[in-house]
């Protein structure tokens, strides 16, 4: 079941993009596809018509994990790779409240990889978007696990030579309830996909593909590259484990969705007495 409240369809437009967006200025890069991340996020949140206090944005480390100081909703900046547990301690705590994790391909899929696989697999109704441009940007260009192994630079001269990461692969096997792709060069149809994804029960995953022009400025063409998937959105987890198998990584779109329920703890009793644990301690 989902938690989250969506008003009216006709108190949706009394929401502006604007009114997610805090006075604190970007500092990514000019040209950085983060900018429209962050454009299409704000999108998402007036579509939906969610109170900005009514939300929290979770990040860990990294260019990505900034957009928390850069809206008004609730946010919370932590460590490196650690931000899903974060926020799954947020939504149980407060089911009512709409959660979003943001996060890049170096602080979710490395040092933050187990996080993502059981976060996928525990199906906690959050959602959680990783801004993936396959290098890190913030540290000065070292290969991140979704970096292609023949990409040669400075940091990783003649290429890692690692089979890259494949996060919606990934997602799909840990138990991921939707799963799509999109591309920061183009904010409206990734707001769709994000407000989609926060109204999906269970654990909702967007890969965006988001370019580095700093460190990688050759995926300008990425623009020309990405294009929607040529099939529909499948609920069968066989068929989309061969789509994804095949999939050359710029097929954009939901690409799966499931109807498992939500996680949900059990009931207890949230307010006791010092007196309730004193049987616990009668020698």
């Amino acid at each position: 079941m989902n938690n989250i409240h969506v008003p009216p369809e006709n108190l949706v437009n009394s929401f502006i993009p604007k009114n997610y967006k805090s006075s604190t200025k970007p500092v990514w890069c000019p040209g950085c596809g983060d900018h429209t991340v962050l454009m299409s996020f704000t999108k998402a949140m007036a579509k939906l018509g969610l109170n900005p206090e009514d939300s929290v944005v979770v990040s860990g480390i990294g260019c990505s994990s900034r957009i928390p100081a850069y809206t008004k909703c609730y946010g919370f900046h932590g460590v490196h790779g650690r931000s899903l547990p974060i926020a799954a301690g947020i939504k149980l705590a407060h089911p009512e409240l709409s959660v979003l994790v943001f996060s890049g391909d170096g602080d979710g899929y490395s040092i933050g990889g187990n996080h993502f696989l059981h976060a996928c697999r525990r199906n906690i109704n959050l959602t959680y978007v990783v801004m993936d441009n396959q290098v890190y940007g913030m540290t000065k260009g070292q290969p991140s696990p979704t970096t292609e192994p023949d990409w040669d630079n400075g940091m990783a001269p003649g290429g890692t030579n690692l089979r890259p990461f494949q996060p919606l692969v990934i997602a799909l096997a840990a138990g991921a309830n939707f799963i799509a792709r999109g591309f920061s060069g183009d904010s409206n149809g990734t707001a769709d996909l994000i407000a989609e994804a926060v109204t999906h029960p269970g654990f909702s995953f967007v890969e965006i593909l988001s370019p580095c022009v700093t460190f990688r400025p050759e995926q300008r063409a990425w623009k020309d590259m990405v294009r929607s998937a040529p099939v529909k959105t499948t609920f069968d987890r066989g068929q989309a484990a061969r789509r994804l198998a095949t999939d050359d990584g710029f097929y954009t779109g939901v690409l799966f969705r499931d109807t498992r329920p939500a996680f949900e703890p059990p009931k207890v009793k949230t307010e006791v007495e010092v007196s309730d644990f004193d049987h616990e301690f009668i020698v």
